[in-house]
């Protein structure tokens, strides 16, 4: 497995925490790859993308504290610099994607323009 070093999206201590829970679940299929990605669609032109998937040919690897990320390619243009968190409050509960690329976000934060 080649692993480049300068992952295009960080994550939050509480998004690493979350991810590593999910990962221990009893279930978890081992050998797979938290992706993260984007696809056409949502209210506001493009859609986020994660969860975990097996690792195809035109993706890219790297470990972001020891968890497994694949990437495509071709999405890295639309996540450099973007920051996964993790909330867990009241109101709001689930990962939030922070991304300096985008020049619109929709209500929900899980769909942008560029």
């Amino acid at each position: 497995m080649e692993t480049v070093i300068n992952s295009p999206v960080q994550l939050t201590a509480a998004s690493v925490a979350e991810v590593k829970r999910l990962m221990n679940e009893p279930g978890f299929v081992e050998g797979q790859f938290l992706r993260i990605g984007v696809k056409g669609g949502g209210c506001s032109g493009m859609s986020y993308v994660l969860g975990f998937d097996k690792k195809e040919d035109d993706d890219e690897v790297y470990e972001i504290e020891g968890i497994p990320v694949i990437v495509k390619k071709s999405h890295g243009i639309y996540l450099f610099g973007m920051q996964v968190d993790y909330s867990d409050g009241l109101n709001a509960r689930g990962f939030v994607f922070n991304n300096p690329n985008a020049s619109s976000t929709c209500g929900c934060g899980s769909s942008f323009a560029v």
